[in-house]
């Protein structure tokens, strides 16, 4: 991945996580939702937004089923911050991140709490 690459990726997940939290009024959507990652493709028109989800799994596939309905109009109000000559078309995907940090930190509290017992 080219420094451009990065740079990119990094202002359109601001410019992204901006216009869904000021602009977007879909009941759907859930309140904390953030994105975690953007990943433009190398021709500039396609670009994965990864979305971490606080809630359960409904809540989670009904929040990413909105924001993909919704991609176009994110699309057009993300695109009047940022100068590009072709937005790309988003995609948006549920992040594991989060859930793949707090299952580490349970299996760590556990070996933390066995070591102690022993």
């Amino acid at each position: 991945m080219t420094k451009r690459t990065r740079r990119l990726n990094s202002l359109l997940k601001e410019v992204i996580s901006e216009v869904i939290r000021n602009k977007t009024r879909n009941p759907r959507i859930a309140t904390l939702t953030t994105v975690t990652e953007v990943d433009i493709s190398k021709d500039l028109h396609h670009a994965k937004v990864y979305i971490s989800v606080i809630g359960d799994n409904h809540v989670r596939t009904e929040t990413i089923a909105a924001l993909n309905s919704a991609s176009g109009f994110i699309s057009v109000n993300a695109s009047k911050k940022v100068v590009m000559r072709t937005f790309p078309s988003l995609t948006f995907h549920l992040s594991t991140s989060v859930d793949k940090q707090m299952q580490i930190d349970c299996l760590l509290k556990k070996i933390h709490e066995e070591r102690e017992n022993l």
